[in-house]
């Protein structure tokens, strides 16, 4: 947060967000939002082959295999559930794996790839890659 010293008394004010900062910050949300429903009108999961959704934060990353047609969650990790430290692009790629694995014992063996939004690169190419070298057919 930027502060800001005020008057003589030396007062510490947090500094208002400009308006053009608020503005392109609406802008790239609405962008994302806009590519979230373009990418999503496009594909949907099925019983046999699962949307694979994928949700990034700062913090975090999110992984689901979704069946649209009865709006169920099949099987879900969390980058927090990879107990190794790294990068956060090698944890991605190891929440990848394990969600292979988890969605292995489950019997499935396709999922259609859901990149949330986000551009196909860094942490959200890094869960596709290694969700396929461990045997998930995206």
């Amino acid at each position: 947060m930027l502060l800001k010293y005020c008057g003589a008394k030396r007062e510490r004010r947090p500094l208002p967000l400009l308006n053009n900062m608020k503005k392109e910050l609406k802008k790239i949300k609405q962008n994302k939002k806009q590519r979230q429903t373009r990418v999503r009108f496009k594909i949907s999961g099925t019983g046999s082959r699962p949307r694979l959704s994928v949700f990034r934060s700062n913090r975090g990353l999110y992984l689901q295999l979704i069946n649209d047609e009865r709006n169920k969650t099949i099987v879900s990790v969390n980058a927090k559930e990879v107990k190794d430290k790294g990068t956060k692009k090698e944890l991605s790629a190891l929440a990848g794996k394990l969600l292979a694995q988890k969605a292995m014992e489950q019997g499935i063996k396709e999922a259609v790839f859901d990149r949330g939004g986000n551009k196909y690169h860094g942490r959200i190419k890094a869960v596709a890659e290694a969700a396929r070298e461990a045997g998930l057919k995206i």
